[in-house]
Formats: structure tokens, C-alpha cells, sequence
């Protein structure tokens, strides 16, 4: 049988920097009412306004007539195409209209986007899905202005690693950089939609109220850098603290929160921090459901094609494998414990934070402290300004971007999408979308899942048996179970066996039979039979397959929920069906398989 794997090898591809409503009923074709002896204009050529014009024949008139007749139809059949596409789409994405409401995104805006024309239709992005329900908080990238500002003055931008060097002209610009940059979102996302398209469902005073409520304050505590390695980094900061309380306050009031990357000392100074390290530390601290870092381009491998997903292991080794071109790769894998990322994905552990292996802990984010390295040390010279030196990142491949998601993955955000802003609609393509349009890191998805071994068959037959004797699934002996082993799946945590399912491939009608899909007593209602089905509906694109079967009696609305639709005895194989007992009266339910362009992929 088959052997699944998550994990391909992806090599990234560091590209060359840039150049810097309701409508009424339409009447019938008016000749459905006339006799060919004797034509009369069409209703549109009666609103057109009168023309001299040269008599013209009766075979040329009429000819005339059945052009623009011809032409109504065609303009009536693109209208037809267009709603029906538009009605498909929106019911497409109501199951994303669901997952996300009530949701936390944590939102990057790189420097490079926020001085782009790009930044106006991202906010108008935002605003809409803050309407559908999404709790958004927006870290705005500064550095680019910064920097402009500093050149204008006659001064140079200093870095030394992955931090500025903020002196007085530093902070002065960054003040002034920062407050522009408020100003402006601000301001774009004050308007309400158009009203024009909406008039006819009524009036609402509610239209002319101001689009989106923006909060902003001093909701980041930082401490100074200090003096690195004999180098004074003046008024450069490091996050300390994020008021998580007013931060959620706001949001439960319906307020976009608009987050500085000016945070303030207890001794009430003004720290210029990193944007990068103010969203990590953000999405930890409020236990965000999504980062979404928004840059100026795709991450792409190294032929030049999008990398739709990459796993936290996919991603911590791609970083790994550049630690020596960049500070910032170097300062994740200082960071980050190589052994713990591995047993982390081998399902050894589930659960986000401070993770403890070996006696080691992970570095992570602790609000009220800051970034720890790992032994307890709150001081920054471990460089945990992850995505730092934002003003290079286009050249290094995002590995900034890569560092941050994958730091914030291992701390508990479980998804992080990074999108390329130039594209329009970047953030409804990708989050309306199966695929998507970006890079998308995940720390949980089929966490442990493998296929089964001969050693798994007690857990197996453990998840089984309550099903069996309930009637819902047929009784299986040991002898049957170990013939059928590699058609197992299974999902493993802490040495136990949680979960399985079996795909049963036919691979003549390219269709397989999906069967025995059991989760623990205490482990259900966590999504895990989801991902058991996922995972096999993924495996079997791998295969070839293109459709999906099931035999079931008390399981149907399950399936339903998840795109099956009832079938006859027909649709099933020869080879099956001569093994169906009849006797059961089993209902059969099938699914066809879409091409699957996710970019998470099963190994055979």
C-alpha cells in the first residue's frame, strides 16, 4: 500500500528586488408577438433615439432586426452565466463566512505596501471582513518612511543586525512616520460602502455612519535595548508587554485596532520597536487565530512556483538551510530547538507556549517579560526581533517573514498566511478559497497522522468496537484488520491511537471506498474526524482518484455536511458491490474529488 507523508522538500527562491441589483423581468423578444410579414422594431431600437437614416430593404430591415434580437439573447445569457456564478460563489463561501467570525487576525502590513497604492484596496478588504464579523488588530510597517524622512533630513538609516540604530533623528522620524501612517489608515477606513447599489432595499441612517470605529493607544509596553556587544542602540526598544485586556475591550466593542510599533517604557519613554516583533508578540499574547503578513511579493521555490503550504517542520528546515545567509535565519535557529520542533511534529506534544522538552524549554513570548530564549533569559541579544531588518526582505527571500510565522506557529497561532499585496483581493482570494492564493504555515494540520502499522492494530480495534457493537460499523476480525492495515490511517498522540479511517482504493474506476472512521470518546468534537477525511481525500488525489464512496446507516448527515451526495448501488464497483450484505440496507453516498492545488501533499 501506500505510505503518506506531509512533508516535501521545498527549497525557496530568492527573486530579484523590484523596480522600484435587482433588476425587472426582461419582455420576451419582440418578435415572438410579430408575424415575419410584418416586422416592427424591437423594443431596444424603439428607445433609441430617432435617426435619418436611408430607407432600407425589407430582407435588409428584417436582417437588422434579427441581429439586434440576436444580440439581447447574448447579452441576457451573459447576465444569466453572471449570477449563477456570482450565486455559486457566495454559497462556496459560506463555510469560510462561519470559521471566520468572531475570529482574532493579528494583520502585517509591510513597510513596502504601506507606501504603495496597494494600501487603499487592502484596508477596503479589511473593512468589508471586518463586517462579515473578523476581529482584525493592524501592525503597519514604518520603516520604509523612516527611512525617506531620514534621507530628506540629510541623515542614514542604521541597522546593525536585525535592529535600528534610533537616535535622536531616528526617533524624531519614526514619531512623525508613525503618525502619518495612523492618520492615513484612519482615514481609508472611514468610509461606509457605496450607498448607491443598496438604495433600494430601503433607508437605514446606520449607511451614513462612519465605515469602521479605528482604536489606537498605548497598548505596547517595551524596555530599551541598551548597549549590545559595546554598540548603543539609544532609543530602540524591545517588546515587553501587550495590554491584552484593552486590546479586547476594543474589539468586543467593534473596533479595528490600530497597533503602534512605538511602544512606551515604564519611565514613560518613546522606543522605536520592530514591526515584525510587535505582531509576533501581539498574536501570542491575544492567542490570535491567524497572522497575516501582507509583502510586497509571492514566496516562490526555486523554479519559480508559489509555495502554497509549507508545515512548521517544512518551515523551520528551509530556515535552517539558510542560517548561514542571513542574521535573521541564524537568530531563529539560536532561538528555536531543532529536537523540539521535531517532536512537535511527530505529535509528541499538542498544545502552544512554553513547551518543555528534554528539560529544555522553547523560546517563546511571555507577556509582562518579553521574549525568552529558551533558559530563562529576558534579555535581547538572543535577536528575537524575528523578521527583522524589514528593509531587506524582498532580497533575502522573506526569510523574515518565514521566521516570524514559523516563531509564532510554535508558540500557538496555529495558521499564518503570507500574501503577496500586489495582488487585488489578495486577502478574499486567500481566505475564501480552499487554496488560496499565498504561503500558508500551520502548526496543526494532521498533527501525528501516519499510516497504520501492524503495532496499531490494538487501538485500532479499541476505536472500533464501540461502533461495531452499536451497528454502525461492520464487525471486523483480527485477521481482516491485518489485511487491510495499510489502508489504514491513523492519528497518534502521546503514543496513543486517537483516530483512524481507511480508504479502500479501486483503481480501474479510479474511485475509493472510504470506511471505518472512528475518533476516541475523549477526543471528540476537536475537528479530528475532519482531518481524517481531509487527509484521505488528499491521499487519494495522490492516487489518481477522482471520486469517493461510502457505505453507511446511522452516519449520512455527517458526510452530507462534508460535499457527499447520495447515490445508487450503481456508482459503486463491480468488485464492491458483489461484497455488499444487502441485509444492512446501507445507504451509498459518493463525492467527486476537485483538483487539489493546496500545496499540502501525500507522498506514496
Amino acid at each position: 500500500m501506500t505510505t503518506a507523508s506531509l512533508h516535501p522538500t521545498t527549497s525557496l527562491h530568492i527573486p530579484s528586488p523590484p523596480l522600484l441589483p435587482h433588476r425587472r423581468p426582461i419582455p420576451p423578444p419582440l418578435h415572438s408577438f410579430v408575424s415575419r410579414s410584418a416586422p416592427i422594431p424591437s423594443l431596444a431600437a424603439a428607445r433609441r433615439p430617432e435617426k435619418t437614416v436611408k430607407c432600407k430593404g425589407f430582407g435588409e430591415l428584417e436582417r437588422g432586426l434579427v441581429e439586434e434580437e440576436d444580440k439581447e439573447e447574448e447579452e441576457e445569457e451573459r447576465g444569466r452565466v453572471k449570477e449563477e456564478r456570482f450565486v455559486k460563489w457566495f454559497r462556496a463561501a459560506w463555510p469560510y463566512f462561519r470559521a471566520h467570525r468572531d475570529g482574532t487576525f493579528v494583520v502585517i502590513v509591510s513597510g513596502e505596501i504601506v507606501d504603495s497604492v496597494y494600501l487603499g484596496a487592502i484596508l477596503k478588504d479589511i473593512s468589508l471582513l471586518h463586517g462579515l464579523g473578523i476581529r482584525f488588530v493592524i501592525v503597519p510597517g514604518t520603516h520604509v518612511q523612516i527611512d525617506k524622512l531620514l534621507t530628506e533630513r540629510g541623515s542614514s538609516p542604521k541597522y546593525v543586525g536585525s535592529y535600528r540604530i534610533t537616535d535622536e533623528d531616528s526617533l524624531k522620524a519614526a514619531t512623525e512616520a508613525s503618525g502619518r501612517i495612523h492618520v492615513m489608515i484612519e482615514a481609508k477606513l472611514s468610509p461606509g460602502p457605496s450607498l448607491c447599489n443598496i438604495r433600494r432595499h430601503g433607508d437605514n441612517s446606520r449607511w451614513h455612519d462612519v465605515g469602521v470605529s479605528v482604536a489606537s493607544g498605548n497598548f505596547l509596553g517595551a524596555k530599551r535595548r541598551g548597549v549590545v556587544k559595546g554598540i548603543d542602540f539609544g532609543a530602540t526598544g524591545e517588546v515587553k508587554k501587550v495590554d491584552v485586556k484593552r486590546i479586547r475591550e476594543r474589539l468586543d466593542a467593534g473596533s479595528i485596532v490600530l497597533l503602534s510599533n512605538l511602544g512606551h517604557s515604564s519611565s514613560g519613554e518613546v522606543l522605536n520597536c520592530n514591526t515584525y516583533e510587535v505582531a509576533t508578540a501581539c498574536a501570542l499574547a491575544l492567542g490570535a487565530e491567524k497572522l497575516i503578513c501582507i509583502i510586497d511579493g509571492p514566496i516562490l521555490d526555486e523554479l519559480g512556483r508559489l509555495i502554497r503550504f509549507l508545515t512548521l517542520h517544512d518551515a523551520d528546515k528551509l530556515i535552517r538551510e539558510r542560517a548561514k545567509q542571513s542574521e535573521i535565519a541564524a537568530n531563529y535557529v539560536e532561538a528555536v530547538d531543532e529536537e523540539d520542533c521535531k517532536s512537535q511534529e511527530l505529535g509528541l506534544f499538542n498544545g502552544a507556549g512554553l513547551s518543555m522538552m528534554n528539560g529544555r524549554s522553547s523560546a517563546t513570548f511571555q507577556n509582562g517579560l518579553g521574549f525568552d530564549n529558551g533558559n530563562g533569559l529576558w534579555y535581547g541579544d538572543q535577536g528575537f526581533a524575528i523578521g527583522g531588518q524589514e528593509r531587506v526582505s524582498r532580497q533575502n527571500g522573506y526569510l523574515s517573514e518565514l521566521a516570524a510565522a514559523a516563531f509564532v506557529c510554535r508558540g500557538g497561532v496555529q495558521r499564518v498566511h503570507l500574501l503577496d499585496g500586489t495582488i487585488e483581493g489578495v486577502m478574499l482570494l486567500e481566505l475564501f478559497q480552499r487554496d488560496g492564493v499565498g504561503t500558508m504555515v500551520a502548526s496543526d494540520v494532521y498533527e501525528g497522522t501516519r499510516t497504520a502499522r501492524e503495532v496499531d492494530l490494538p487501538g485500532i480495534k479499541q476505536l472500533l468496537h464501540p461502533m461495531e457493537e452499536s451497528g454502525i460499523l461492520i464487525r471486523r476480525s483480527n485477521e481482516e484488520l491485518l489485511e487491510a492495515i495499510d489502508s489504514f490511517t491513523v492519528m497518534e498522540r502521546e503514543g496513543q491511537i486517537i483516530a483512524c479511517a481507511a480508504l479502500f482504493p479501486f483503481f480501474e474506476e479510479k474511485c475509493g471506498e472510504i470506511a471505518a472512521i472512528a475518533v476516541s470518546p475523549e477526543c471528540r468534537g476537536q475537528g479530528l474526524g475532519d482531518k481524517l477525511l481531509d487527509y484521505l481525500e488528499k491521499k487519494a488525489s495522490s492516487l489518481g482518484l477522482d471520486m469517493l464512496f461510502l457505505l453507511t446507516t446511522r452516519t449520512a448527515d455527517w458526510f452530507v455536511r462534508r460535499g457527499f451526495s447520495n447515490c445508487s448501488i450503481d456508482r459503486i464497483p463491480d468488485g464492491r458491490r458483489k461484497k455488499i450484505n444487502l441485509s444492512r440496507k446501507s445507504k451509498y453516498y459518493m463525492k467527486m474529488l476537485s483538483p487539489d492545488r493546496s500545496g499540502i501533499t501525500i507522498r506514496r
